[in-house]
């Protein structure tokens, strides 16, 4: 897959393509309807496809303070748009002054002079332009003007997720701030991940017989509500099944919300400065205070041991 930053990126020889737009955080299950159609349409039509999407989060630029927790860091959302067979991604980033743009001017400069557009596939909700004040009529009036057709995928899938909500990148963050992974994981069709480099913490992991990998997380992720999780971490490309704290560490009397992942029956890695991966299955406990070093060894011990059963469960299931 081509990925440009900015539409200088594009070749200057690029030709008509089948282009889709949106924030796409988390690459959701809805998200990949409009996507694979969008694919599929371009293998049809024999063009390539590109996905456009915007860096910062409009949100942002927009109402400064605003930026919304991430559901997938960009190299992460890059990489599964790529799997959905994706020929380009188009990173434009998002200032004041695109911002501005009003939906007439978005069109001709991103999808018209800057992609040569011949068909667009969006969701019913796309917004666009100044003020957002384009949508998916405006998009499709002036295809007329422009030569470019329009197709409108409906991407609100449903399930058990949020008490049956449709399915959207806003349930599944209010999802994982609750703790409900294993809901985020349904409308993500994956578990939701939390990525960062290993960090040196107190190291009481280590002194306790459970030693830790401290992530220290990307800028805006959207991490889980404190608590401890069965999971997977992941480190250069191995998946090892882990036991996941996030939280203070209440019994030491902890101040800084950190994110700690025990890779199960592994007390021989280093991986302080390596870049990891934290997936989350399924949700163990809230956080606790023990009176006793006792008390927290035991209930770490019953932690491991149901991590260790639900992900072999989840695994075996996959």
């Amino acid at each position: 897959m081509q990925r440009w930053r900015g539409l200088e990126d594009v070749p200057g020889d690029w030709g008509r393509s089948v282009v889709t737009i949106g924030s796409y955080d988390g690459v959701h299950r809805g998200h990949q309807l409009i996507m694979g159609r969008a694919v599929q349409r371009a293998r049809e039509l024999g063009l390539p496809s590109v996905v456009v999407t915007f860096d910062p989060h409009p949100s942002e630029v927009v109402r400064p303070g605003s930026h919304p927790p991430l559901l997938a860091a960009h190299h992460r959302r890059a990489e599964l748009i790529a799997e959905l067979g994706v020929d380009a991604l188009l990173i434009l980033p998002f200032t004041s002054e695109f911002s501005k743009l009003t939906p007439s001017e978005f069109i001709r400069t991103v999808l018209v002079d800057g992609l040569h557009a011949k068909l667009v596939v969006e969701g019913p909700n796309f917004r666009f332009g100044h003020r957002a004040a384009g949508d998916v009529d405006f998009l499709s009036a002036l295809g007329l003007k422009y030569d470019y057709d329009l197709e409108v995928v409906d991407l609100f899938v449903r399930g058990e997720a949020g008490g049956g909500e449709p399915f959207s990148s806003t349930l599944t963050r209010r999802l994982v701030a609750e703790g409900d992974v294993e809901g985020a994981g349904e409308i993500l069709g994956r578990p939701h991940r939390v990525e960062g480099v290993v960090v040196r913490g107190a190291q009481r992991g280590r002194e306790l017989g459970y030693p830790t990998a401290n992530v220290e997380t990307v800028p805006h992720t959207a991490i889980p509500a404190d608590g401890v999780y069965a999971g997977w971490l992941h480190v250069a490309g191995e998946a090892m099944p882990a036991a996941i704290s996030v939280g203070t560490n209440p019994t030491f009397d902890g101040t800084a919300r950190t994110v700690e992942a025990y890779a199960i029956d592994r007390v021989d890695l280093d991986l302080y400065g390596l870049h990891v991966a934290v997936d989350f299955v399924a949700y163990l406990r809230g956080m606790e205070k023990f009176d006793t070093i006792d008390a927290l060894l035991e209930r770490m011990a019953d932690d491991v041991k149901r991590a260790r059963e639900l992900v072999d469960v989840t695994a075996s299931q996959s």
